[in-house]
């Protein structure tokens, strides 16, 4: 339990980001996931806009604080490189 007022509208505060947070953080893991399961299965076409999609997500995961900014330039290097891979291979 909070003991003062502030901490009590920080509480409160942090729930609200929390709930914000988790909606954000839930649609970047869908679209990266979408992203790579369609590179798994080998169709780029269908991959490339997933992908940028995907990225799209991140950056504003990124922008909105949910995410780091490096956890998102990290995560969209390794799915470019997947995309990458994938493109070459077919």
């Amino acid at each position: 339990m909070p003991k003062t007022r502030t901490a009590e509208k920080s509480a409160r505060s942090a729930a609200r980001k929390a709930v914000r947070n988790k909606s954000i953080r839930t649609g970047t893991k869908s679209s990266v996931a979408r992203a790579e399961k369609l590179i798994v299965a080998k169709k780029t076409k269908e991959a490339k806009p997933a992908v940028i999609e995907a990225i799209s997500t991140l950056d504003r995961a990124a922008k909105k604080k949910v995410i780091h900014p490096n956890t998102a330039a990290r995560k969209k290097s390794r799915l470019m490189k997947k995309l990458n891979k994938a493109s070459k291979k077919a």
